[in-house]
């Protein structure tokens, strides 16, 4: 019975000696299939819409034609139209990044290094608890509460100063912000709990003021966590075209993009417009890579 029973185990046991020995082998067999997956999805997707952003549209025929060209790049430079929806959506979605940076940051401060541990609980829950309803439920409460009539117009009229921002770049300026302020928070609030109290006890005991301590060793220590926070809010502003599209009158890249391939049916210029964000990332990205916010991470 005993050597049935090892030489049916054997086997898993030679193997799991080879994975022992072979460390890298073992490596690529756990993360092979997810490496695969991303590769696959993620980046053969992209390189399909970097091809097709080659492409054109024959408008006499409605046909795709494959043949090598910037005729689409050419568009997206020379039409004043596309350069106003890159602008305005870069432009709002920096706004709406600073915006948040600056209500997350106390918030996250106050949570991570002042708050007892039932006020941080009740703050974090606070930040967290709108992701639980639903996207579109979140933005159809901003747009009653900003529309004409609304309870933000009601109230400024009590006020006496009416204030009527429906469907205008304000109204998904404060959407966005709305949106995105827990991606923002959340990050910087894991930095500012990583900041260790023995550097501010040293810093006190140089001499080190609150805002010297603040500026030459907090801030220092959560850049990258701030810089994570803004990825999130910028990138998901340039991404987004669902709020646009409910609480405002202008378009954006992704309103322009969603035109484009459910109207009129050009997916090479729509593809061409999606690298915009694309590209406008991968500078922010290498940029901030450049000034060292990345190297704490």
């Amino acid at each position: 019975m005993s050597s049935r029973t090892v030489a049916r185990v054997s086997p898993v046991r030679r193997l799991s000696a080879f994975l022992f020995r072979h460390p890298r082998v073992k490596l690529t067999a756990t993360l092979g299939t997810v490496l695969l997956w991303f590769v696959v999805i993620y980046l053969v997707a992209l390189a399909f819409l970097f091809v097709n952003a080659f492409w054109r549209l024959d408008p006499f025929s409605g046909l795709i034609v494959r043949q090598w060209g910037l005729s689409n790049f050419q568009t997206l430079l020379n039409d004043p139209v596309w350069r106003t929806i890159t602008l305005r959506t870069v432009g709002i979605a920096a706004a709406v990044t600073v915006a948040d940076v600056l209500l997350a940051f106390p918030l996250a401060y106050y949570a991570a290094r002042l708050a007892s541990a039932r006020a941080r609980n009740t703050v974090l829950i606070a930040v967290v608890l709108p992701l639980w309803a639903n996207y579109l439920v979140r933005i159809f409460a901003w747009r009653l509460i900003l529309s004409t009539g609304g309870f933000l117009g009601w109230l400024s009229g009590k006020v006496g100063i009416p204030i009527d921002i429906a469907y205008s770049n304000w109204a998904i300026w404060i959407t966005f912000v709305y949106l995105w302020l827990p991606f923002t928070l959340l990050p910087i609030y894991g930095a500012l709990e990583r900041v260790p109290g023995s550097y501010l006890e040293a810093s006190s005991d140089l001499g080190g003021k609150g805002w010297m301590t603040f500026r030459r060793v907090v801030l220092p220590l959560v850049i990258p966590g701030v810089v994570a926070g803004s990825i999130f809010s910028f990138s998901l502003t340039l991404g987004d075209y669902i709020a646009p599209e409910l609480v405002g009158n202008t378009k954006f890249i992704g309103n322009a993009i969603y035109d484009s391939v459910g109207i009129a049916n050009n997916i090479p210029f729509a593809a061409a417009f999606a690298l915009v964000p694309v590209a406008i990332m991968a500078v922010y990205l290498f940029l901030a890579w450049r000034a060292g916010a990345f190297e704490a991470i």
